[in-house]
């Protein structure tokens, strides 16, 4: 089944200001980008949302991220996780919301795909530290968390045009994966984009699917390697079980040991089960 264009015209011309990212979660991720962001400024914005900074502290304290001390305020989260943590768990609670829909179809794909995103998120912030680059945890959780955001996006074009009356046949399973491999990562890239996302992420967005992509992104190879392993466990919309891990390029360039993978499988299990 080919994609009409029809459709695709419909879904490129969609405005940008769907409702795919949560400003104070963007504006978290541009302040850590300045030189001299001070932890009070990460306090004052994180807590300019009263729900969305209630979500960060229910996602601090869970069994994924919490330490031995419960974390009662945003200024506890950013003493005791760091200012990088505090913006991923920004991020990562407002795309928690953003993953839903009243359309059955598109609910159940949004669902399974922000099952996969977290997992993405948590394997790579994981497989960073494994992979003797701890340096790179954070922003790597921040890439996994992100890297299929144009399918997101999709979705929510879909959802529009659905309301609208139109672009009624693109809501098949069939057709909206199609829809997805074909337009899922120029949207994605139109997003970050748009949004001033930092470049390190958008080369995760634009590359995660390149078979000649830059070996010397670390960060870019551990998403794709966690993105297969969720293939293989069928997290997310894409199942894949007879991936072999230890056969991925990615698994060689990390240099990674099979317990290494089975703690990576362990770990995505949990965030699993945490997000179900």
């Amino acid at each position: 089944m080919s994609l009409s264009l029809t459709i695709r015209r419909l879904l490129i011309s969609q405005p940008i200001d769907l409702p795919v990212f949560h400003p104070i979660a963007v504006q978290l991720q541009q302040l850590l980008q300045t030189p001299d962001f001070t932890m009070d400024a990460v306090v004052f914005l994180a807590n300019e949302d009263q729900s969305l900074a209630g979500q960060i502290l229910k996602m601090a304290n869970s069994t994924v991220y919490m330490g031995r001390v419960r974390t009662e305020t945003i200024k506890d989260a950013v003493i005791r996780l760091g200012a990088q943590q505090v913006s991923n768990l920004a991020m990562a609670a407002s795309q928690a919301g953003l993953h839903t829909s009243d359309n059955q179809l598109l609910n159940g794909f949004m669902q399974s795909l922000w099952l996969h995103s977290h997992a993405c998120a948590v394997g790579s912030r994981l497989l960073a530290r494994s992979a003797g680059y701890p340096q790179y945890a954070d922003k790597a959780y921040m890439a996994g968390l992100l890297h299929d955001v144009g399918k997101l996006y999709l979705l929510k074009s879909l959802e529009r045009l659905n309301k609208a009356g139109v672009a009624q046949a693109a809501l098949e399973e069939d057709l909206l994966m199609e829809i997805f491999a074909e337009l899922h990562v120029d949207q994605g890239c139109r997003l970050m984009q748009h949004w001033n996302m930092p470049k390190i992420y958008y080369n995760v967005v634009a590359n995660h699917h390149d078979p000649n992509f830059d070996t010397a992104d670390i960060i870019l190879t551990v998403v794709r390697l966690v993105n297969a392993a969720c293939k293989l466990k069928g997290i997310g919309l894409a199942k894949e079980p007879a991936i072999d891990m230890q056969a991925q390029p990615e698994t060689a360039m990390l240099q990674l040991t099979e317990d290494e993978l089975d703690d990576l499988y362990e770990v995505l299990d949990d965030a699993q089960e945490l997000m179900l």
